[in-house]
């Protein structure tokens, strides 16, 4: 689990919650029609823009800025570099039987490739279509995202021209004053809390996160074909260190 996302979520409303109640009361800024205009005019306007199954496997991203886990480019290369020297000691074949310890699938798909002696260059084509399939994927989860999060602030000057003209409309009546402007200020606050601290943020760690799976599957992808071609691990792993900064780069065979 990543506890940035849990952790500057409660930062950011904590603080705007101990910032209303140090002026006033929490109460004011609850207003069940203006968050009906925002929540309901950005998801709408959402579902129009996308197909209802896109939209709807955009919760499990959502649910991705918060679990994740992706092993650390380092350890891929020791356990790909472990790999090569077992390959090279028993045969390739012996790669079937370690394949149970690798957790990633992607690797395992690589692997079973090897094992059953397809061409290296087949190996590296199937592998990187996968990858940019999946990096598709991810990019279009992370438009959506950002769709929400430009739609929210719309729909929240919606709800204010709303809460506007309904105001205008009863002048006379000044009890009906107060709870027009409250829909009116209040939609463009919940269009920009909903924007700038949930669906754009979001939409942001998303990207992280894919850039993080990429590079990890372009280590794997070079791993494998390297595996495939029976190189020797020294040079399987001098060549992977190659996606690692300088100071992390530690070869096991020193």
């Amino acid at each position: 689990m990543d506890i940035a996302t849990p952790i500057g979520l409660a930062l950011a409303f904590g603080l705007m919650v101990a910032a209303i109640m140090m002026g006033g009361s929490l109460g004011a800024f609850w207003d069940p029609v203006s968050l009906l205009i925002v929540v309901g005019g950005t998801v709408g306007a959402t579902m129009i823009n996308f197909p209802l199954g896109d939209v709807l496997r955009s919760v499990g991203l959502i649910l991705k800025t918060f679990f994740y886990s992706l092993e650390e480019p380092k350890s891929l290369i020791a356990t790909l570099t472990n790999l090569a020297v077992v390959s090279r000691k028993e045969g390739v074949l012996a790669l079937e039987s370690r394949m149970a310890d690798v957790d990633s699938d992607f690797m395992k798909g690589g692997l079973q490739m090897v094992v059953d002696g397809q061409d290296p260059d087949a190996i590296e084509e199937a592998m990187y279509l996968e990858s940019e399939k999946t990096g598709e994927r991810h990019s279009h989860g992370m438009t959506i995202l950002a769709t929400l999060g430009g739609y929210a602030p719309a729909f929240g000057m919606v709800g204010t021209l709303i809460g506007l003209v309904l105001m205008l409309q009863n002048m006379d009546d000044p009890a009906s004053i107060g709870p027009a402007m409250a829909v009116a200020l209040l939609t463009t606050f919940y269009g920009a809390v909903l924007a700038n601290v949930i669906f754009l943020p979001m939409a942001g760690k998303l990207k992280v996160v894919a850039a993080k799976e990429e590079l990890t599957r372009d280590i794997i992808i070079g791993g494998i074909k390297s595996l495939a071609q029976g190189e020797n691990p020294r040079i399987l792993e001098t060549k992977l260190m190659g996606y690692l900064p300088l100071k992390d780069r530690e070869s096991q065979f020193n």
